[in-house]
């Protein structure tokens, strides 16, 4: 299942492909659509070329950097005459994973299940790390966590399959089909076995160890066991959104 926001992403990606000329004139034949962390969309088109061009996942990309947009959340691209959802190709899932390693990628889920959305980080399993990579990071909370965040109460997240690095990052929210985001930092990431989570590290979400894993195993991550290696991370709110 989409987001409200994803949709919305969406949907700018398939407007822009239906107005695709159809003669040919320019070879275009996929429109892409990038959503920052303010929700704000820029789109591009593929530029087709015996010579080789640019997908339209790095227009799309391009158009978003010269708009001075902000750290990319969500991306998609879809195919002309009603084609649907596209998987990005090789070249541009190591873009991806070098600049916007935490945005999610709308795919085709394909068995007639509806189109989903995974981790730029998730298309290559075994991928070949830049060593000059700097990317911007994102530290992704639900609504229900804003207040508690900007208020300072909440300094302290646990997270499976969803790794942090200590550093800045901007901590955003879902809100309806827009964002909010929070300049911040990640200041440390523990590696901790579920079962071993503290009431040290606990206290600092405002509960007991044996309360955070409940809440962990209800609200987020249900197939959760005991073996599983959690990241407990630390940040810190570092400006105003």
């Amino acid at each position: 299942m989409l987001t409200a926001p994803e949709q919305r992403l969406l949907g700018a990606a398939l407007d822009t492909a239906s107005r695709l000329p159809a003669d040919g004139t320019y070879l275009n034949t996929v429109a892409s659509a990038v959503m920052d962390v303010h929700g704000d969309i820029y789109t591009g088109v593929n530029v087709g070329h015996f010579t080789g061009g640019p997908c339209a996942e790095l227009v799309a990309l391009g158009v978003a950097a010269a708009a001075g947009a902000g750290p990319i959340s969500e991306i998609v691209a879809v195919g002309d005459e009603d084609r649907g959802v596209m998987p990005p190709c090789g070249r541009c899932r190591q873009v991806l994973l070098d600049q916007q390693p935490d945005c999610r990628v709308i795919v085709p889920k394909g068995d007639g299940d509806d189109d989903g959305s995974v981790p730029a980080r998730e298309l290559l399993p075994y991928p070949s790390q830049h060593p000059d990579a700097d990317p911007p990071r994102l530290l992704r909370f639900s609504p229900g966590h804003w207040a508690n965040v900007v208020d300072g109460v909440k300094t302290a997240t646990t997270r499976l399959n969803d790794p942090a690095a200590p550093g800045p990052a901007t901590l955003l929210f879902e809100f309806d089909d827009r964002y909010r985001s929070l300049p911040g930092a990640v200041e440390s990431v523990e590696h901790v076995r579920f079962a071993d989570i503290t009431d040290t590290q606990a206290a600092l979400e405002r509960c007991t160890a044996d309360e955070l894993r409940t809440a962990l195993r209800t609200h987020y991550y249900p197939g959760i066991v005991d073996d599983d290696v959690v990241d407990f991370v630390r940040f810190r709110v570092t400006g105003k959104g």
